[in-house]
């Protein structure tokens, strides 16, 4: 399953070194399949806000993500961006080809008890690269 790097980054002055990582970034996605999906587009907020910009970085799968993250490459450059651009980045699994979600919302409906508050199912926290088997309880 595809597996994305997604990140919320805060405004930031202009700066050499920041140009510098955009530069050097995009090598570092090479041996891992990586590719930017989202980075330097506007965006436009339509529930809650989102100051700063989006960047969305498509692998193939978990294992290249954590790989491409971990590499001496981009271990080298990311305290060029991280010195000077403050913002929140996660790594994320993709569904399946196909996915529906009608079977985990008929699931979470046959859980949920008639006359008692309305809970979600524990499991959403599961380590990536695990299939989703949410129990409710």
């Amino acid at each position: 399953m595809p597996a994305y790097v997604i990140a919320h980054l805060q405004e930031a002055a202009p700066h050499p070194e920041i140009v510098e990582y955009i530069e050097r970034i995009p090598a570092t996605f090479e041996p891992y399949s990586g590719r930017f999906l989202v980075h330097a587009t506007q965006h436009e907020v339509k529930e809650g806000s989102w100051p700063g910009h989006v960047v969305m970085i498509g692998f193939p799968g978990v294992a290249e993500a954590r790989a491409w993250w971990d590499s001496p490459a981009y271990r080298e450059i990311a305290p060029l961006r991280s010195r000077h651009i403050e913002g929140d980045i996660i790594l994320v699994e993709g569904v399946p080809e196909g996915y529906e979600p009608t079977g985990v919302a008929k699931a979470m409906r046959e859980a949920l008890p008639a006359d008692e508050p309305r809970k979600l199912p524990t499991g959403w926290d599961r380590p990536l690269g695990q299939a989703v088997r949410p129990s409710f309880g």
